[in-house]
């Protein structure tokens, strides 16, 4: 939901800060904010507007100090304005502090500090937590000692960090179900929200759990226990993405670039730990009850996998929103819980794992960042390694997922005699085929959905079609154009037409139809039926199939033809399309296309 990033050094960390907050901006990019310890005073500068904005705006990298934290966010609590932009201080000036998460009892807490003559600046939770600092310090004249009597009194969750006068070269930071992470280099120690903050700087980190703090100087750092204040033992993780993976390489957006990625991420997939695939795929194995669960995206990728666990292992593995979780769902020890997330912080899901393991339950998680939340919390995790993936909308992420779920369905196929072993090595063999014709579609028809989608671009409404295993691809592909472009799209299954949708068919209502191969006979028919159910009531049809050129002359309005594909692989080729046909009427919008409004990458807030 937001960013944290802090810095403390030998010499001036300024720009040190202003790279890590940056790297930190997909997280939440309505305003920004730093506060710099000069001598023994705070500066804190802050204002609405993307990082590099405000920056400039305040011209923060004219402010020499080493010591600073800072923060991007997106908005929970209070509108977009500066006053309600991080960092919050204490009413004498002493305390300085960033936070991301949510404090469910900050009202009460505000109520009764404005009673005992504390002023407020801000609509937000977060400001509570300075004038509690400042409230307690009086009483006990240590700032440890203050920290846990805050910690103690604050309900929701948070990652948190300060800077204060009392103490002017440490970085205090605690966290509860909201990620914080530090990075550990030689002559400066850092702390963040995710890697990104300091993967300029450093590849090791040191991962903060749930009901913990940590004190960081420019030569120490120490880890301890929110409620008895012993110290913690912690290893050092070695992070191995690269700050240059982060960056856009030529690229205009990094949405693009993580697209053009996907050739490189279905590789690395298919080269997942077999060991880790085959336990899991035991775990469904073993299990009465199998649930996907995710959110968003991952919700869809969790569909996916429903209809690809029902064909090649004759598994129902029924999708769950995670929000829905705790409502729908009916887990026991006999169950098991598979999550997606891409964060592997998402707060909805993580609700969903607690409440499961709660009734008993196994879990596991498909996740892309190592040492997050979700990745330590199941009993068993596959981490992805799609590399990071910095546009708020995902791409690279799903389609990893995806195909890890079907390596995995394979398996489970072949551990109930569903599959053959041939058929199984078929199947592999296809999958192994993915990552060069998504190359040969990056390549050669971009250019024919970029002109499709400038062609189409002031459209308003889109209805996106597939029937089985298409309808997932509908909807998340219908989700890109939603978020990206800001344009109305709805997802659905081809049959729900005649029920109703197909009263709502007129010029301004345009239709995109995933047609699968031919080999797959009945859903190719199906499909074929809901386009002509569509152009018999003059409606614009999309077709996105994989005939040759004249097999459905007149059939489509306009038409994208698709190279031969296995039918196994065919839905993840559909899937890039309306990735780039998405990302395409966004760029012909003049879209915020990395930045989408209203909308952050790692949703870490119920």
């Amino acid at each position: 939901m937001c960013g944290i990033s802090g810095v403390v050094g030998l010499k001036n960390i300024t720009e040190d800060l202003y790279q890590g907050i940056r790297n930190l901006e997909y997280r939440g990019y309505d305003s920004c904010g730093v506060a710099l310890m000069n001598k023994n005073s705070l500066i804190v500068k802050k204002n609405i507007g993307g990082v590099e904005e405000v920056f400039r705006k305040e011209n923060v990298l004219s402010v020499s100090s080493k010591i600073g934290i800072a923060h991007t966010r997106w908005a929970t609590h209070g509108t977009v304005t500066k006053n309600n932009t991080h960092p919050f201080t204490s009413c004498d000036g002493s305390f300085a502090v960033v936070h991301n998460g949510i404090i469910s009892n900050f009202r009460p807490l505000k109520d009764k500090l404005i009673r005992e003559g504390h002023k407020f600046d801000s609509e937000t939770d977060t400001e509570v937590i300075p004038h509690l600092l400042e409230k307690y310090y009086k009483e006990t004249k240590n700032i440890e000692k203050t920290l846990l009597k805050v910690l103690n009194v604050l309900e929701g969750t948070f990652a948190l960090a300060f800077i204060t006068t009392k103490a002017p070269g440490q970085i205090f930071c605690a966290k509860r179900e909201s990620p914080l992470m530090l990075g550990i280099g030689d002559e400066a120690k850092y702390v963040g929200s995710d890697f990104n903050a300091f993967i300029d700087q450093t590849k090791n980190a040191v991962i903060i759990d749930d009901g913990e703090y940590a004190i960081i100087t420019r030569d120490s750092y120490v880890v301890k226990d929110s409620v008895t204040g012993q110290e913690i033992q912690k290893s050092i993780t070695k992070i191995d993405w690269d700050s240059e993976t982060s960056k856009k390489g030529g690229y205009p957006h990094y949405m693009l670039k993580e697209i053009y990625e996907q050739p490189q991420v279905v590789t690395n997939a298919l080269e997942q730990d077999s060991d880790s695939l085959d336990e899991i795929a035991e775990m469904v194995f073993k299990s009465d009850r199998t649930q996907l669960v995710g959110v968003g995206t991952t919700f869809y990728v969790a569909s996916y996998g429903n209809y690809i666990f029902s064909s090649l292992a004759g598994e129902f593995c029924p999708p769950i929103s995670s929000d829905e979780f705790t409502s729908l769902a009916n887990v026991d020890k006999k169950s098991l819980v598979i999550a997606l997330s891409q964060s592997g912080e998402t707060y909805d899901t993580l609700t969903a794992l607690k409440f499961a393991k709660s009734k008993g339950a196994k879990t596991a998680a498909i996740v892309n960042v190592m040492g997050s939340s979700i990745s330590r919390f199941v009993d068993k995790v596959i981490l992805q390694g799609s590399g990071p993936e910095i546009c708020v909308i995902s791409t690279k992420a799903a389609l990893s997922q995806m195909l890890i779920l079907t390596m995995i369905a394979l398996r489970v196929g072949v551990k109930k005699k569903v599959l053959t072993k041939k058929a199984y090595e078929k199947s592999m063999a296809a999958l192994a085929e993915l990552p060069g014709i998504i190359q040969s579609i990056l390549n050669e028809r971009s250019g024919f959905i970029h002109r499709i989608a400038h062609s189409y671009c002031k459209t308003r409404h889109w209805l996106y079609l597939g029937r089985g295993i298409y309808y997932p691809i509908a909807l998340e592909s219908a989700l890109k154009m939603k978020e990206v472009a800001y344009v109305h799209a709805e997802g659905m299954p081809g049959g729900f037409l005649k029920h109703g949708t197909l009263a709502m068919i007129d010029k301004d209502i345009l239709s995109i139809v995933f047609i699968p191969p031919r080999e797959d006979k009945a859903l190719y028919e199906a499909s074929i039926h809901c386009v002509d159910e569509i152009r018999a009531r003059s409606g614009f049809v999309l077709g996105i199939h994989f005939d040759e050129r004249g097999k459905n002359k007149d059939l489509f309005s306009e038409e994208l033809i698709l190279p031969s594909v296995p039918p196994l692989i065919a839905p993840l080729i559909q899937l890039v399309i309306g990735q780039l046909f998405s990302y395409f009427t966004a760029t012909s919008l003049k879209r915020n296309v990395d930045k989408p409004r209203s909308l952050a990458k790692s949703v870490t807030v119920g």
